[in-house]
């Protein structure tokens, strides 16, 4: 029987210095409303036309 990898558990002060560094590099944090999405949506993909002719 082989192991299984442990999974690598973050604490609060991880993510605060993290958070931190990023902050000092340059980076910015982006607020999105609550109900909406962070992502855009991807256009829909076109249908393939096996007709061409």
């Amino acid at each position: 029987m082989s192991k299984k990898p442990e999974k690598a558990t973050l604490t609060t002060a991880m993510i605060e210095e993290q958070t931190a560094a990023f902050l000092k590099s340059g980076g910015s944090v982006e607020y999105v409303g609550k109900g909406k999405s962070g992502q855009f949506a991807a256009p829909a993909p076109r249908p393939v036309n096996t007709k061409a002719g």
